[in-house]
């Protein structure tokens, strides 16, 4: 969560061209229903948001709602800020301005430490998507995915079993719910279609429900 749009922006940009899914908000008003639909592995916070809670205090509900590991990005640089961040059940704190190199690497060790960080390609079967090159595979053979439909794959392939409703997919692909859940759809026929060229189907239908991956 960061107030300020171009620096929001970059971060998010940065973020994605690693690999990671990304959902930027510019406050904290609605920070359990965000992290319920989007589901988030890890949070980065401003400290001073220009509505609703500050970021101590929305670190305090996502640990208390969902134990999430939590980095500030902020330029609250005092002892005392640093301190009220480390007490709200802040995990790093790191001041503006700063380089885009250390961020990555301070993510990436947070998440490694919380057990969240996978390795770049998941396999499953004989499928193999890769998150740094976001591409697909299966048997070797590569599979011709849009930006869409790879970030679709990668979401509900990482959690196997797991129901997503289309809403929840709008939230985690999109970045936004109040789209039109037709998208969705649309975009998971074609995936499937793609897939099922080269094996067999692992994009599930749940009636009146969403989408599950299952091999």
């Amino acid at each position: 969560m960061e107030d300020d749009r171009s620096i929001r922006d970059a971060l998010a940009s940065v973020l994605h061209a690693e690999g990671y899914q990304v959902r930027a908000e510019v406050d904290g008003c609605q920070t359990e229903q965000v992290a319920e639909g989007f589901m988030p592995d890890l949070a980065v916070l401003d400290v001073r948001l220009p509505t609703g809670p500050d970021g101590f205090a929305v670190c305090r509900r996502l640990r208390r709602a969902r134990d999430l590991p939590v980095i500030f990005l902020t330029a609250a640089e005092s002892i005392d800020d640093r301190l009220e961040g480390f007490r709200a059940g802040g995990d790093d704190y790191l001041v503006k301005p700063y380089e885009a190199r250390e961020l990555l690497a301070r993510v990436e060790a947070l998440l490694r430490r919380a057990g969240r960080l996978g390795s770049a390609a998941l396999c499953v079967g004989e499928m193999v998507i890769d998150s740094r090159s976001r591409s697909v595979a299966i048997a070797g053979t590569p599979v011709d995915v849009t930006r869409i439909e790879y970030d679709l794959l990668f979401v509900l392939a990482q959690h196997p079993g797991q129901v997503f409703s289309k809403v929840q997919l709008l939230t985690r692909v999109w970045g936004f719910d109040h789209l039109d859940i037709n998208l969705v759809e649309r975009h998971v026929s074609s995936l499937r279609t793609k897939l099922e060229a080269a094996g067999p189907r692992v994009v599930h239908t749940v009636r009146g429900t969403g989408y599950v991956f299952r091999a």
